[in-house]
């Protein structure tokens, strides 16, 4: 029997999640590089677990969609910088939003497989520190002055720099395929799918209100670690109302009649840090660790955004959970109708509407919306691009196990170009 058969394959546990608070860019953690973040996420699940000591941990996960060229490392610069025993491998991994989920699913396939017993993964994102890129001139310029073999020819090289050669390329929120912000491409799926302002207000009043009602009876408490004066998301409003966010301008879609999408429907640029800590049942058992639950599926999807989405079709950038859902559901053989809890990553409330009604279109039943993010999620926490996948296994776990009795719970997230991220968590 080949090691790679799913029945060889081990049951893999979440046993937990740290996160720092979230914070909206260019604010409290504005001097704080991504590392640091994640550093801060790692120290205190270390703290939580009692993670320290030679091999405790098998692996270190993570990634940032944001990196400068100094983070070429980052995870592995992480672990030195940490609490955890500076001989514990690590790796990067990125898919865009997905990168902090995508980092789970892969540590848990190397424990699924024997590969490993436990691992930490996740993600981090500050776009506070975004870097800045030398003009691409200059750097064509630097480039032959360094290859110069005189004096003379360097300064003939450099003699060409011009002021416009000082203005730094700066990260853009756009598609290079498109040139079109993410925010311009959910507009674009928002008219697709019909999808009304007081539906996106209703959505991201409720998320804020989720979770600060998660916040107040005390169920981020083992979560998120304090971290530069914050113990709460920054971004939560708790006294959010559709009427309330009625009344701010559109930001986005505004080349097309009546747009919908506000800043207060759509996630803020963000700063923060997650990890999941995963384990083998027998890993778990012998440290005394009970599985909050267990990560027993995933999927992923992308959609061609760059033909569709731009010519006002149904596919748009961040659709593509709207195929890998289905796929997933059909191949566990599950139904919508079969999660206690469904987490959708609110990187705009018109997405979040749009993939329920291609779901609908696709044949699954209507979601109960009790069962949809009932903690709050993006639209309220903020989303730092690498962090959401691991902020929202920890969060559905600890729903799972809250519950304290069997259940399931489906993940779905949207990615820059044009992919889609899913997994299923169960309690049994």
């Amino acid at each position: 029997m080949s090691p790679l058969e799913p029945s060889r394959a081990r049951r893999v546990a979440v046993l937990g999640g740290t996160r720092v608070p979230f914070a909206r860019s260019d604010g409290p953690y504005v001097t704080a590089s991504g590392q640091e973040m994640l550093t801060a996420a790692l120290n205190g699940l270390t703290d939580r677990y009692d993670l320290r000591g030679p091999g405790v941990v098998g692996e270190f996960v993570a990634g940032a969609v944001l990196k400068h060229s100094r983070d070429f490392n980052l995870a592995r610069e992480t672990v030195l910088g940490s609490a955890l025993d500076p001989r514990t491998p690590a790796y990067d991994l990125q898919q865009a939003c997905g990168t902090g989920l995508q980092a789970i699913v892969a540590a848990a396939n190397k424990i699924a497989l024997g590969q490993t017993e436990s691992a930490v993964a996740g993600g981090a994102d500050t776009a506070s520190d975004a870097p800045l890129g030398v003009n691409d001139g200059l750097r064509r310029i630097l480039l032959e002055a360094r290859r110069a073999r005189s004096a003379a020819a360097r300064l003939k090289a450099l003699a060409r720099i011009r002021p416009g050669h000082l203005v730094p390329d700066v990260p853009r929120n756009a598609e290079p395929r498109t040139g079109l912000s993410m925010g311009e491409h959910a507009a674009v799926t928002a008219r697709a799918w019909g999808i009304s302002r007081r539906a996106q207000d209703e959505l991201a009043a409720t998320s804020h209100q989720r979770l600060a009602a998660a916040y107040d009876r005390g169920f981020f408490r083992d979560l998120v670690v304090p971290f530069r004066g914050l113990e709460r998301d920054q971004n939560l409003r708790p006294d959010s109302t559709p009427e309330k966010l009625a009344a701010l301008k559109p930001v986005f879609g505004l080349d097309h009649p009546n747009p919908t999408m506000t800043a207060g429907n759509s996630t803020p640029l963000t700063d923060g840090a997650a990890l999941v800590l995963l384990a083998s049942e027998e890993w778990a058992k012998a440290r005394g660790l009970a599985p909050l639950a267990y990560l027993t599926a995933c999927e992923t999807a992308a959609v061609d955004f760059v033909h569709g989405d731009v010519a006002d079709g149904e596919d748009g950038l961040l659709m593509a959970p709207a195929y890998a859902v289905p796929r997933l559901l059909e191949r566990t053989g599950l139904d919508l109708a079969d999660f206690d809890v469904v987490e959708i990553h609110e990187a705009f409330a018109s997405q979040v509407l749009a993939t329920l009604a291609a779901w609908e279109k696709r044949g699954l039943p209507p979601l109960d919306r009790a069962r949809l993010n009932p903690t709050g999620s993006s639209l309220a926490t903020g989303h730092p691009f690498a962090a959401t996948g691991a902020r929202i296994v920890a969060t559905l776990a600890r729903q799972l196990a809250e519950r304290d009795a069997p259940g399931k719970g489906l993940i779905s997230i949207c990615a820059a170009g044009g992919q889609g991220v899913t997994a299923i968590l169960e309690r049994p």
